[in-house]
């Protein structure tokens, strides 16, 4: 069944343009040229959804957002602002006023627009609870070894529990970051894969049969091989292929690196379990702390975090106590300086484990994996 979408834009040819874009998405489309007229049409037509440019010719777009939430026959509707008014101070009251995104009208507003259409109608949270469970690995600053521990904890995550299917998708852009260290160099990637989303079959089928790293014990979605390529990804798909990587794996580790953006945050406010990496150098912290800030503000909650100190850089910087006064929060494990020994697995593609399975570092990535899949089942139960 269509959705029906309320565009409201006083620019004509800027509303035309949309209106076409979601008739083509078998959306069905109701269009107004002013505020009060939208308002109008809301509470007649009642939309599933609302996109409104508030620069607004008769009245404030914050005004329209407050106006469409005090009214109950529209307080539940998702809006969403389309503008070319890119002031962070105009952003910061739209946002606060109602409107549930803001989207800068550009080159990727229109897939950027189609995917969090698809998030908002779509993905409750409900829906993101069905099928595996999903694990986001990030950090705030490049260097702390987020890709190599998704992958080393991916393996001590099979390993503990075997019975279970565990898959990693590499979400790093531009260039993935995933495939270099586990060896793989196939043709299946995330630009590939959302690419043939639209022939539906095919696309399940590749995600329920994702490249297998056998000595790693994971199937990989690898991330996109070059910047080039990655300029080709259909957002508008992302959702798609997070979903059916649940609905195909009992574990789907995700890593997104340190690239939080529209796409990623919504992945961490409906993840099972959010693993931070840091370490303890003060640019770093500081960069953590913000990020912290800006998560608890959009509704992720401290308990859903698993942070993992990971001293990549050597054993200068805080302490784990010092580190954990700065930002508040508990640390949950502490990787030890490892010197080069995990490059050095990551250059002969190997786990940590397998190369060096007498050091004792083995131990903690799996006590690790214990843990999180402990405190995932704990969430789960409250």
């Amino acid at each position: 069944m269509p959705n029906k979408i309320l565009v409201v834009d006083a620019d004509s040819a800027s509303r035309g343009f949309i209106v076409q874009k979601l008739l083509g998405q078998n959306n069905e489309v109701i269009e107004a040229g002013s505020g009060k007229e939208g308002l109008i049409l809301a509470w007649r037509d009642r939309p599933e959804l609302i996109i409104a440019d508030p620069t607004m010719t008769d009245l404030r777009g914050e005004d329209f957002a407050k106006k469409l939430k005090n009214d109950a026959r529209t307080a539940q509707v998702p809006l969403i602002a389309l503008s070319s008014d890119s002031n962070p101070e105009r952003i910061k009251a739209c946002l606060k006023m109602g409107f549930n995104e803001y989207i800068t009208k550009s080159g990727q507003a229109v897939p950027l627009l189609m995917s969090t259409i698809q998030r908002l109608l779509e993905l409750d949270e409900n829906a993101m609870k069905q099928g595996g469970k999903l694990i986001v690995f990030l950090s705030a600053k490049g260097g702390t070894g987020t890709s190599s521990l998704c992958a080393n904890l991916a393996l001590n995550l099979a390993d503990v529990e075997p019975s279970a299917r565990v898959a990693v998708a590499d979400f790093v852009l531009p260039i993935g970051s995933i495939a270099p260290i586990v060896g793989y160099d196939g043709s299946v990637n995330i630009v590939h894969v959302a690419d043939q989303l639209h022939r539906i079959v095919s696309a399940q089928s590749s995600l329920n049969q994702l490249p297998e790293m056998r000595d790693w014990k994971f199937n990989l979605l690898a991330g996109s091989p070059d910047p080039e390529m990655s300029n080709l990804l259909k957002v508008e798909h992302m959702w798609d292929i997070v979903t059916s990587l649940k609905q195909a794996y009992d574990y789907v580790l995700i890593d997104i690196g340190r690239s939080l953006s529209k796409i990623t945050l919504p992945l961490i406010q409906h993840a099972d379990l959010v693993t931070l990496l840091i370490s303890t150098d003060t640019s770093t912290l500081s960069l953590t702390k913000i990020l912290l800030d800006y998560l608890k503000n959009k509704g992720v909650q401290e308990d859903s975090i698993y942070t993992i100190l990971n001293r990549a850089a050597g054993l200068e910087g805080l302490s784990k106590a010092e580190a954990q006064s700065k930002l508040g929060i508990t640390i949950n494990a502490t990787i030890p300086y490892l010197n080069t020994n995990l490059a050095f697995a990551n250059s002969q593609h190997q786990p940590f484990t397998s190369k060096f399975p007498h050091d004792t570092a083995g131990v903690i990535f799996r006590e690790i994996a214990k843990d999180m899949v402990g405190k995932r089942e704990k969430l789960a139960v409250t």
